[in-house]
């Protein structure tokens, strides 16, 4: 009797646990609450047990990588069969990215690729920001200019945005065909997104790609650091307290002894000698908000002669002073659990002092960007950006003191959307919209983006792009005639990435369409108006490896490029001048530890670049020889605290040629004479000692160099 109570007493509950496409789960875990009751599901996700609880229970299915599966049952000895759909979980360090087009480095758990560090020790790129970059895939190499150069995109399709906010001139200026450096160090940076299209709609006015850095957050020892270099020296100090910290650098450079030892290409009167201040202010607010400012100023200055093609000894003198000033602040505050909010304003100054012979010419370009975004998720599967900005750009141009000043003040209002939508962890798609209004033109547009990425398998994943994009003119056009349409792209971009173990491989193949670019009428530069065109398609390849060797860092990059323009002066479509159809890089870094040095060598090739030779028929028929170039760097570790560093470039002295300039005019033969536009000097040799004073003598500037 009292063993049929107990079985009369008991609930079987049983049934099934699948996943949303109907497949069974095994291994689940199936029980009651607060009970000792419960089981597993078995191979086809099959499972049963007995209960002798009785009344209101709730049963419970869990499995990891699915969201928990609840059901409220009433147990009352009669058998209970439940079929249990478990959702899968969108985990944010399982979960497929979008890829395409894109290279990100800044939160570990999203797959570094491209740190501080990495652009800091890439031999060849002396620490510049472009010249790492330019050892990827989607670049090309321009000696003559030193900016980047992306997908058959000229120098000015790139933008640069610091905490998100416009600069408007990244790059200090530079003499006549000589390459130019970015006027931000890496090291201020705690990641970088460089994007060689397909980006976020947050971003515009770019029209091929967009390099995003993200500036620091509080530092956290006070320290001091000296330098001691061969073209210079600089002094910084970063003081440190509770909440925040603080941090100022004065660096001055004169290349004047440096050129005295080295024979350079330019006749140079007086060499680059330069100015610089930095401060920067960090300070949280809140429980987790934080407010950055960035100040920075640069006074530089050279001059030089410029040589008659024809007839060397006919000479004129050309003078730069250039003045440039820069401020951001920028904030970031959480609203709650699941939404921040972001923004800032930053304001640029910049004016350029030309003299050439008699003739002096005063530019001056001043600008301001503010933003604010918000970000968050509207649940476990979307996660929505939106927000706003203004941008507005202020140039003039005076010719000789005195003369009424010519330009335009444009004014950019833009609001955008963007929605990533989870549907599994191997499923995302982002669809976005941008919308802009010109005051120059009065007309507002609307450019879609999306992208899309798969990952069918553990590792590996396949992801798409689509995208519309505008910029508005250069200076030089808009002045001479405000009524320029902006120029306009569109990307289409295929990419399969698979990383894993520390090796990263990825293959992309793209094809951007080009509209509305700047056309000369008539061939003459002073009628303007859009109506030329273009395309660029390639496929890139790029492998990093930083683990099968001990203590080695290495990548391997290819690009092939085809493109073509009608713009500016051509008469027809045809490759432009600075586009070449092969890039190639390999990049090696050696951490040798009994000699306390880290080791550093870069190969770079690139093919032979189209120029319109005037005693030719065919326009922009011939081709320079092709670019290579092996550099060295090495940095060595005497004490914790001091390092000594020296880097070349061009080890094998190559004659590298970038093109041919002409005379406007031909000479008694009816030839048009040339001269070859080549690097200043075959090499670029740099010493520095870097010294650092703290509490903690192992700190050293080795992420900074």
């Amino acid at each position: 009797m009292l063993a049929s109570l107990t079985a009369a007493a008991q609930t079987k509950i049983s049934g099934r646990v699948v996943d949303q496409a109907g497949e069974g789960i095994p291994g689940a875990n199936v029980f009651l609450f607060d009970t000792y009751d419960g089981t597993s599901s078995d191979a086809d996700g099959n499972f049963e047990f007995t209960s002798s609880e009785t009344g209101s229970q709730v049963l419970a299915v869990k499995f990891v990588g699915y969201k928990e599966f609840q059901q409220v049952l009433t147990l009352e000895g009669k058998a209970i069969a439940i079929n249990a759909s478990l959702r899968e979980e969108i985990s944010e360090l399982q979960s497929v990215t979008i890829t395409a087009g894109s290279f990100g480095a800044s939160d570990e758990s999203r797959r570094t690729i491209f740190r501080a560090i990495d652009i800091a020790t890439t031999a060849g790129a002396t620490a510049d920001i472009a010249g790492a970059l330019n050892t990827l895939p989607g670049t090309q190499k321009v000696g003559e200019s030193g900016r980047l150069f992306v997908r058959g995109g000229d120098g000015y399709e790139t933008k640069t945005f610091i905490d998100g906010l416009l600069i408007l001139d990244a790059y200090n200026p530079s003499a006549p065909n000589t390459p130019s450096r970015g006027r931000f160090l890496p090291f201020m940076f705690k990641g970088t997104s460089f994007s060689t299209g397909g980006y976020s709609s947050e971003y515009g006015q770019a029209l091929s790609s967009a390099l995003v850095l993200e500036s620091k957050d509080k530092a956290e020892i006070t320290r001091t650091d000296l330098g001691i270099l061969s073209v210079g020296g600089d002094v910084a100090h970063t003081q440190v307290w509770d909440r925040g910290s603080a941090t100022g650098k004065i660096q001055y450079t004169n290349i004047k002894p440096y050129y005295g030892l080295i024979n350079q290409e330019i006749d140079w009167i007086e060499p680059f000698v330069s100015l610089e201040g930095t401060g920067v202010i960090r300070q949280k607010v809140g429980k987790d908000g934080m407010i950055k400012v960035f100040g920075n100023f640069k006074q530089s200055t050279f001059s030089l002669y410029e040589h008659s093609i024809q007839d060397y000894n006919t000479k004129y003198r050309y003078d730069l002073t250039n003045s440039f000033r820069y401020v951001n602040g920028s904030y970031k505050q959480s609203l709650n659990a699941n939404w921040i909010v972001r923004g800032g304003v930053s304001y640029t100054d910049e004016q350029d002092d030309i003299n050439i012979e008699q003739t002096g010419v005063v530019e001056r370009e001043k600008g301001i960007h503010a933003k604010s975004v918000f970000e968050g998720s509207l649940s476990d599967k979307v996660e929505l950006k939106t927000g706003g900005e203004v941008i507005v750009r202020d140039y003039s141009q005076e010719l000789n003191a005195g003369n009424v000043p010519i330009g335009f003040q444009e004014v950019i209002a833009a609001g955008f959307a963007e929605a990533d939508v989870y549907t599994s962890n191997k499923f995302v798609a982002r669809t976005g919209l941008r919308g802009e209004y010109n005051s120059l033109i009065q007309k507002f547009s609307v450019d879609p983006r999306i992208s899309l990425a798969y990952r069918p398998g553990a590792v590996g994943q396949v992801s798409f792009a689509y995208g519309a994009f505008r910029q508005s003119g250069k200076n030089s056009y808009v002045q001479i005639n405000d009524r320029l349409a902006p120029e306009k792209a569109q990307h289409f971009i295929l990419n399969y990435q698979h990383v894993e173990d520390n090796r990263t491989f990825r293959i992309e193949t793209y094809y951007k369409r080009y509209d509305n670019l700047v056309k000369f009428v008539d061939g003459s530069p002073t009628d303007l108006n859009t109506s030329g065109s273009g395309y660029a398609k390639g496929i890139e390849l790029f492998w990093r490896d930083n683990q099968s060797i001990p203590n080695v860092d290495y990548w391997i990059s290819y690009g092939y490029l085809d493109t073509k323009r009608d713009y500016l002066n051509y008469p027809h479509q045809a490759v432009p001048t600075f586009a070449s159809a092969h890039n190639f890089s390999i990049v090696y870094k050696h951490f040798i530890q009994k000699i306390k040095s880290q080791v550093g060598t870069t190969y770079s090739f690139t093919s032979g670049r189209p120029y319109n030779d005037p005693n030719e028929d065919k326009f922009n028929h011939s081709k320079t020889p092709y670019y290579s170039d092996l550099s060295l760097n090495w940095s060595y570790l005497p004490k914790p605290y001091i390092i000594v560093y020296f880097s070349c470039t061009n080890l094998s002295g190559r004659d590298n040629i970038f093109g041919y300039n002409f005379s406007p005019t031909p000479n008694d033969d009816g030839v048009y004479a040339s001269r070859a536009i080549r690097q200043p000097a075959p090499r670029f040799v740099f010493l520095g000692i870097f010294i650092t004073l703290s509490k903690d003598k192992s700190v050293t500037q080795l992420p900074s160099l």
